[in-house]
């Protein structure tokens, strides 16, 4: 039977044995999280509730990730693959998803574009600590004004960079004008994934 559920979702459930694979990825920078299963009662559940809701093989129930650990994965889309037998699941995810304390289950090779999740992170933690005294945060009580005329000063330094083509500078100096650049949009409240589907849906 091949049963079709919310979002178009359509599963096998006779081919998957009444027991799906779910891969979980991170909507803001892809990385896969974790990969788990579902019956019938937690894909209604997590499509219910929002929350990424697995069946638990072996101890035979129903479980909600995060239930105790408080590392939630909140769900944004579910999308099945051209055979109706595994499902994606793209989600939001509270705190670290692996019970080892890491960001995913999987041990991850360096990304560029995951790099930059965390940065933009670590500048909005920085925003809001007031505690900590970090060039950051300075520039945050300093005003937006201030944070303009900064970005402003970087991409002068650029272009003298450019100009001069001495490429260690021109690296230098495009990492603090990137780095600025992400303090205007979190100032400004804008997310790099916004900035970035705004790129795509222009190509």
């Amino acid at each position: 039977m091949l049963e079709k559920f919310q979002n178009n979702v359509k599963i096998d459930w006779i081919k998957v044995n009444k027991l799906i694979p779910v891969i979980v990825q991170n909507v803001l920078n892809g990385m896969v999280l974790m990969h788990a299963y579902m019956n019938f009662k937690a894909l209604y559940k997590t499509q219910k509730t929002g929350f990424m809701v697995f069946y638990s093989r072996t101890k035979k129930k129903l479980w909600m990730k995060g239930e105790f650990s408080g590392n939630f994965l909140i769900l944004v889309h579910l999308i099945h693959d051209c055979d109706n037998d595994t499902l994606l699941a793209l989600v939001k995810s509270i705190g670290k998803t692996c019970h080892l304390d890491q960001d995913s289950c999987f041990k991850y090779p360096n990304s560029s574009f995951i790099f930059l999740n965390k940065l933009e992170n670590c500048i909005e933690n920085r925003k809001h600590n007031m505690e900590r005294n970090s060039y950051t945060k300075k520039l945050y009580n300093s005003g937006v004004n201030r944070i303009i005329q900064k970005f402003g000063e970087e991409a002068v330094e650029v272009i003298i960079s450019v100009c001069r083509d001495n490429k260690k500078n021109i690296i230098n100096e495009v990492s603090d004008l990137i780095y600025h650049l992400m303090v205007v949009l979190s100032a400004k409240e804008i997310p790099l994934s916004v900035i970035c589907n705004n790129l795509y849906n222009r190509s």
